[in-house]
């Protein structure tokens, strides 16, 4: 699943863009300042950025700019105005694409594709609907999960955490990154992950301190172990 930044100061809007980006197939972590967007890109890689010209402490063209110094990952620029002089601008520092507010999800969503596309990266595979490990099953759209046929009752946060790991088995998650991916900040104390993963294996493990599915990898963090 591609990874997606999104870095806005609405929040509103980033909160109804990110769950139409992961309801689409994509992984998404958001800033809301050019400082913080520029963070996280120094913790977490991702696939592609999509960047608010008028962000607060550094404007989306100086965050492009230095984007573009270090890294070779695709911009989409989002701007509240229609002048084609941002539009140049924002290619001049280097964007990939524009994309003026207000703006259809489903258009920029086409264009996230079509970008990733140019540069190699397969986004066509829809998501999974049911995820199966065994006895272990994960409803993504229902947001139902059952060990054997036997409903498992997760708060939200919980199962945000196990549909994360279990999205991409072996893949190692950092606290971090968790933070971002199910908090939606990097800034809430990072022991919160541990409390939530001891939470989710005691609900889903047959013996939590021997965990057949959420493992640890010591001093990096957790991931999600598909067989045995």
């Amino acid at each position: 699943m591609p990874l997606i930044l999104l870095v806005d100061d609405e929040r509103l809007l980033v909160k109804g863009l990110r769950r139409s980006l992961e309801d689409n197939g994509f992984e998404v972590l958001t800033a809301f300042d050019g400082e913080e967007a520029l963070a996280v890109l120094e913790r977490s890689p991702v696939d592609l950025v999509v960047l608010d010209i008028m962000l607060p402490k550094i404007d989306g063209w100086e965050v492009c700019r230095r984007i573009r110094r270090r890294w070779n990952t695709p911009v989409i620029m989002l701007t509240a105005r229609g002048d084609d002089t941002d539009k140049i601008v924002g290619l001049e520092v280097g964007a990939d694409d524009y994309v003026a507010k207000p703006f259809n999800t489903r258009e920029l969503i086409a264009r996230i594709r079509a970008v990733l596309r140019r540069g190699g990266r397969a986004v066509d595979a829809p998501p999974a609907g049911v995820l199966r490990f065994g006895e272990l099953a994960i409803d993504g759209p229902r947001r139902e999960v059952s060990v054997g046929g036997r409903p498992v009752d997760l708060t939200a946060k919980e199962f945000e955490l196990l549909s994360t790991l279990a999205r991409h088995p072996g893949r190692v998650f950092t606290r971090e990154v968790q933070l971002e991916q199910v908090w939606g900040s990097p800034y809430v104390d990072p022991r919160t992950v541990d409390v939530y993963v001891r939470r989710v294996r005691e609900k889903i493990e047959p013996d939590p301190a021997r965990p057949r599915w959420i493992k640890t990898r010591r001093g990096a963090g957790y991931y999600f172990k598909e067989q045995d």
